[in-house]
């Protein structure tokens, strides 16, 4: 099958470039102007953006075991719409990808419904408890896009260290969640700053956070092994790994741009505005955005994180910890940074492109030869953020009525239309 996008502005080193772009059999073969072809389908892109396709190393799609706050194909919907093409999958699941047969399910799943690449992670430990005895790393790296016990951290300082030694033997990577439970009080719901002394929640320290990196990077610089900090919020975090990169830890990370955006003095006692970890204070804020714009922070991932009406309707403190963000990230990252002119749209797709495909190892893109993975946008939208019109089945984000100036318009990836709105 042949398809042409035609007369778009493609993404070329830093600038958006006048260009068709031709796929045959879902790999890119042609790329330039006035492409003649008698392709089966022509998409009419002029004066739309067209990008390679997003990848975000953190999503939760939250099948097998709870298709209720989302399912493989509503979760890769969503993320076609939002213009990613290939993702990877925490393993918060029932069974948890911790064996063979476990991550079978998984992979039975994603063949039968996602829309758009789906990489699994495994779990570190079995069970996903973030202690006891370790899945088999060996056994499971060639089928994994790395390894994360996601929602929990790993307690024990030798458990962490014999996985990286595991991940090390099997060229595979860690992505953790760093959070010491035994600093956070019973009902921790928001960061531990002057909301919650106000309105009497339990407060998350920052420690919680940064402590646990602090000892990870120990480990990798000892063993070797490839490290990547999901979700980081602290400034102490940022820093912390500024200095370990400087001393040659083979280490990176990602942030969430609600933590770009949004800090504890926008907080409202709602459950859109909580998730794990919090929102921080706004110097946070600050020296998150510093970190991703020197590269202290490689890349963004939405850690987008479904759940139910009735989840998220408990206000801060008995509501379910997560919020979506998949269908929203590009356009404010766009509107809220590249228009306002705090950052490059080449930055912009470094961080949303080029890093996340280089240390997860994926291929993909929209170069002559790639696995056709692209993306279409109209930069010139004047759209307000309403989740009533998400595809994902999850509606509560702290973006409820932003505006943004980007729609995603067109997805491909490989062979496939994963979403069409031309």
């Amino acid at each position: 099958m042949r398809m042409l996008l035609k007369g778009g502005l493609v993404y070329d080193q830093g600038r958006l470039v006048p260009m068709d772009i031709e796929v045959t059999d879902g790999v890119v073969t042609g790329r330039g102007l006035s492409i003649a072809s008698d392709a089966d389908m022509v998409f009419d892109c002029q004066g739309l953006a067209v990008f390679p396709g997003f990848a975000d190393v953190h999503v939760h799609l939250r099948e097998p075991g709870f298709s209720y706050k989302e399912t493989i194909e509503t979760g890769t919907r969503a993320c076609a719409r939002g213009g990613f093409t290939v993702v990877g999958a925490m393993p918060n699941l029932n069974p948890a990808p911790d064996s063979d047969e476990h991550l079978a399910v998984q992979e039975r799943l994603i063949a039968e419904q996602a829309v758009i690449r789906v990489l699994p992670y495994a779990a570190i430990t079995i069970g996903q408890k973030g202690e006891g005895e370790l899945t088999d790393i060996a056994g499971l790296a060639h089928r994994v896009i790395g390894f994360s016990d996601d929602g929990r951290g790993v307690k024990d300082l030798l458990t962490m260290h014999k996985a990286m030694e595991c991940c090390v033997a099997a060229d595979s990577i860690i992505a953790a969640h760093c959070e010491d439970m035994s600093l956070i009080p019973a009902g921790g719901a928001i960061h531990d700053g002057a909301f919650a002394r106000e309105h009497g929640i339990p407060g998350i320290p920052s420690k919680s956070e940064w402590a646990p990196i602090a000892r990870d990077v120990d480990l990798a610089l000892a063993t070797g092994c490839r490290y990547h900090v999901c979700h980081v919020s602290t400034r102490e975090s940022v820093e912390i790994i500024r200095q370990a990169k400087a001393k040659g830890v083979d280490v990176t990370c990602e942030t969430g741009p609600h933590y770009l955006l949004l800090c504890q003095d926008d907080l409202q006692d709602l459950g859109r505005f909580k998730m794990n970890p919090p929102l921080r204070n706004r110097e946070d804020m600050a020296a998150l955005v510093e970190g991703l714009l020197d590269g202290t922070i490689d890349m963004i991932a939405t850690d987008h994180a479904p759940h139910s009406a009735e989840e998220k309707g408990k206000g801060l403190a008995k509501s379910a910890m997560g919020v979506v963000g998949i269908e929203t990230a590009f356009p404010l990252m766009y509107t809220y940074f590249v228009e306002t002119g705090r950052m490059s749209l080449e930055t912009l797709m470094e961080r949303m492109v080029y890093a996340p495909r280089k240390r997860f190892r994926l291929d993909g893109g929209i170069e002559i030869g790639d696995r056709a993975e692209i993306t279409v946008f109209d930069l010139n939208a004047d759209k307000t953020i309403a989740p009533a019109d998400f595809l994902s089945k999850g509606k509560a984000t702290p973006f409820e009525g932003w505006k943004v100036h980007a729609e995603c318009k067109l997805t491909v990836c490989g062979d496939g239309i994963a979403y069409c709105d031309i």
